[in-house]
């Protein structure tokens, strides 16, 4: 059974997704590592241990929902999808190129799959909606949206933040990639967010802040959200953008670069380690 994995075990797999995230975006010559190394422990988690969702039947109607609202850090999702059987490893060396449907930016038609995204903010409003209709249809699954913190200056977010809290969405769990980078700079000298865990529990949310590469903490924090029924939850998960590479580590020149060289290509992967 997937979710029988030992912490252990989910380690290993996010070292092979940290791979076949610096070499997709190697060959490709374009795509976004940072974010994507950030959030990949958070993934792997979810795909190996809290997702009730199944390869053999991806549209399955009572499954639960993961929407990848910074829809840029497609390397680590796709590289998850594939580590889960919904898609084939091998068809990770085509991202970015065509033929292949593995775009830049996640989009809906590849297995597993739940959206298009990329432009930024619009996410959790499509998780609500998604939330909201599983009650609709009395399915008892939850919905999970995977937001950036250069994201969260989008003013959609916070209405979505207030619709979330009026319906009293507690199936439907957002969790923050926290790492402090985006685009053109580090978030908090872009657009301060001061006190985010205040401004969102003003919201009405509940909120609670993990370690987002400790997979116990992840975990834990998961299994707390969904225990909540009326009152939906937001998981501040602290990142290091660029995880396990140590010259993209916080650095926003690799938001959305590839190694330059095979040199810097060699050593991410020695550093990251083998699988």
């Amino acid at each position: 059974m997937v979710n029988s994995l030992t912490d252990e075990e989910l380690y290993k797999l996010a070292r092979k997704a940290r791979r076949h995230i610096i070499e997709m975006v190697y060959s490709a010559k374009s795509g976004h590592p940072g974010g994507s190394l950030s959030i990949i422990d958070v993934l792997i988690t979810l795909y190996f241990r809290e997702l009730n969702v199944s390869p053999s039947k991806p549209d399955d109607p009572r499954r639960d929902r993961l929407i990848l609202s910074k829809g840029h850090a497609s390397p680590g999702l796709y590289s998850a999808l594939a580590l889960r059987g919904f898609i084939p490893e091998e068809s990770l060396a085509g991202f970015r190129k065509l033929p292949s449907k593995l775009e830049g930016h996640v989009h809906y038609g590849i297995p597993g799959v739940e959206a298009s995204t990329g432009s930024l903010g619009q996410g959790l409003g499509i998780g609500v909606g998604l939330a909201l209709a599983s009650r609709l249809d009395s399915i008892n699954n939850h919905v999970y949206v995977i937001l950036g913190d250069g994201e969260i200056e989008e003013g959609s977010v916070w209405e979505s933040l207030m619709a979330g809290y009026k319906f009293k969405l507690g199936n439907l769990i957002a969790i923050l990639d926290r790492n402090g980078v985006q685009l053109d700079g580090y978030t908090e000298d872009i657009m301060p967010m001061i006190d985010l865990r205040r401004k969102v529990e003003s919201f009405g949310w509940n909120v609670i802040e993990v370690d987002g590469h400790n997979i116990a903490e992840i975990t834990a924090a998961i299994e707390k959200a969904k225990l909540q029924r009326d009152v939906p939850t937001f998981i501040i998960a602290k990142t290091v953008k660029g995880k396990g590479v140590s010259y993209m580590e916080n650095n926003p020149k690799y938001h959305g670069a590839p190694p330059e060289n095979e040199e810097l290509y060699q050593r991410a992967l020695s550093e990251i380690g083998d699988a």
